[in-house]
């Protein structure tokens, strides 16, 4: 009986396509991983988005509340309230302007300025989600 030769394939280094990395990537329960990583990353990356979104929106709301009972506070009384605490408990009125004083959206105090620094009007501030007012990410 005859022996059939085989074919001897030799596999020079640039002959490869694809090298290493594309045998992993290949398998289709990699992919599934990878697929489901970037779901997970990319699931958690909106969650994050949409919850500063709420917060910041929560922070405007409580800006104008505030800045409605500083314009009240004004025409009654004729000037800017002193402190935060005029707001709540005003002098020699029997009204309430604010029954709370309302946090921002990350759960902080509001910074009041009367008269404000630009305008003659009120300014209410929020430090943003820094919690400091002299970083960049203040809302007004």
């Amino acid at each position: 009986m005859a022996r059939r030769r085989q074919k001897t394939r030799v596999s020079l280094p640039w002959e490869r396509r694809g090298g290493r990395w594309r045998g992993l990537i290949h398998n289709t329960r990699w992919q599934a991983l990878l697929g489901l990583a970037a779901m997970v990353i990319l699931v958690m990356g909106f969650t994050r988005y949409a919850r500063h979104r709420v917060q910041v929106r929560d922070t405007r709301v409580a800006i104008a509340q505030v800045r409605q009972a500083i314009d009240r506070f004004q025409a009654d009384v004729g000037r800017c309230p002193g402190s935060n605490a005029e707001l709540l408990h005003p002098p020699l009125s029997q009204k309430h302007y604010l029954d709370t004083m309302p946090k921002d959206g990350w759960g902080r105090s509001l910074s009041i300025r009367c008269p404000g620094y630009f305008q003659e009007e009120a300014e209410v501030i929020s430090a943003g989600p820094s919690g400091s007012l002299l970083k960049d990410d203040n809302i007004q």
